[in-house]
This record gives C-alpha cells, sequence and structure tokens, in this order.
C-alpha cells in the first residue's frame, strides 16, 4: 500500500473538476498523427538515440503536466485544470504514437487506452485526498496497481520485458506521483516540487528499458537509414 500523509483538502469545486474534466477530456482529443519514418541526414544523431530522447522527453512531460493538473484542481483553479488535461492528453496521444510506429496501429492504441486510463486513476486518487475520502484513495491505488500488472503483459508479449520488473518500475510511478498529490493536498509547496522532479527523474527508469526492447525487436526500423519521430 502507498505511503501517504493526509493534509488539507482542496476547495470544494475539486470534486466537480476533476471529475467533469478529467474524465471526458481524453475522449474529445483526437488521436496525434502517426508518427512517420523519414531518412536521416548528416547528423550524429541515431534512430535509437532519437527514440531514447523522445520516450524520455514524453515521460518527463507526463509527469509535469499530470502533477500541474492535480495541483490546479486541488486549487479550484478550472480553466487553468482543463488546460493542463488537454496538454496532458495530447502528450500521451504522442507517446501512444510512439508505440505505434515501432509495434503497430493495435498495440499502440492498447496502449494509449491504458495509459489514459491511468490517468484517470491518478484523479480518483486526486478526489480522495480532496475530500479526505479513504476509501476512494485505497480504490485507485487498487486500481494503479492493476494497471502496473495490465501493461507488463502487454509489454511482455510486444517485446519480452520482464513482467516482474515492468510491475515494479510501473508501482515506482504510482507511488511517486500519489506522494506529490498527497503533498499538494497538505499544502507543502517545498515537498511537492522535490517530489515532483523526484518523480519526473524516475520515469527514465521506464523510458530507457523500454527504448532498448524496442530496438532489440524491430533492428530494421532502427537501422541508420531510418528514423522515427513522435510529431507530426
Amino acid at each position: 500500500m502507498f505511503a501517504r500523509r493526509i493534509g488539507h483538502a482542496g476547495a470544494a469545486l475539486l470534486s466537480v473538476v476533476v471529475i467533469a474534466g478529467c474524465t471526458t477530456a481524453p475522449a474529445a482529443t483526437p488521436a496525434a498523427p502517426k508518427p512517420e519514418v523519414r531518412a536521416t541526414t548528416a547528423t550524429s544523431a541515431t534512430p535509437a538515440s532519437e527514440l531514447r530522447a523522445q520516450m524520455n522527453r514524453l515521460l518527463d512531460e507526463h509527469v509535469y503536466l499530470a502533477m500541474g493538473a492535480t495541483n490546479a484542481a486541488l486549487g479550484g483553479r478550472s480553466d487553468e485544470y482543463k488546460a493542463a488535461v488537454a496538454a496532458l492528453d495530447t502528450n500521451s496521444s504522442q507517446l501512444g504514437g510512439l508505440i505505434s510506429a515501432a509495434y503497430g496501429d493495435d498495440a499502440g492504441k492498447a496502449f494509449l487506452d491504458g495509459w489514459r486510463r491511468h490517468i484517470v486513476m491518478f484523479v480518483d486518487y486526486t478526489n480522495g485526498v480532496a475530500t479526505k475520502d479513504e476509501a476512494k484513495k485505497d480504490k485507485a491505488v487498487a486500481d494503479l496497481n492493476q494497471y502496473a500488472k495490465d501493461l507488463a503483459d502487454l509489454l511482455n508479449a510486444a517485446n519480452g520485458l520482464p513482467k516482474d520488473a515492468v510491475v515494479g518500475l510501473v508501482k515506482s510511478h504510482a507511488i511517486a506521483l500519489c506522494s506529490v498529490i498527497d503533498l499538494q493536498g497538505a499544502g507543502d509547496r517545498a515537498s511537492q516540487y522535490t517530489k515532483t522532479r523526484a518523480a519526473a527523474d524516475q520515469v527514465r527508469q521506464i523510458a530507457d528499458p523500454l527504448t532498448e526492447a524496442t530496438v532489440l525487436k524491430f533492428p530494421d526500423k532502427f537501422a541508420a537509414s531510418a528514423q522515427v519521430s513522435a510529431r507530426p
């Protein structure tokens, strides 16, 4: 069970803002254009290093955008929250695009659907913090634990990454973000930013092995003559 410290709840507006905003916004965001494979020019970058850079960038963005959204929600800042949710879903679409480019559209869709669901689980946790509802927080934690297993199954089938390792890394990601949300609810600004940076650093432990497994699975796609991009 994730360790938590419960502090002051956000404004009463939070529950309406979070539930109405995050659970519907992802479906409204159109899928990002499918990443394209393009010839490289004379550069020191390689397709594999480009994939690693993009994977790290997008997962890093995921942490900061998600925590920006929860912070705005707990503070009752509706407009800021909605903007953060929209940016977060664009980020999710781009992550799904990277997976689609390497593994195909079906795998990309399966990844994106699950990724969006796990974001909603953080929304549920945030609502629990705002309302001091331990049962709601516990349910969100249980859902995140199950998501870790589901993602591990998906990646193991796709590229052979060990299930136990993936489960551990995704649970660590969830623990890190839930800890930040607790600090946001408690109004501990100094600690929440320190923990957010640590959470962003932790997702590199997901990005790097996922990149390596992808390159090993599809060596031809990451040969020197081709490059994958998540950008339109």
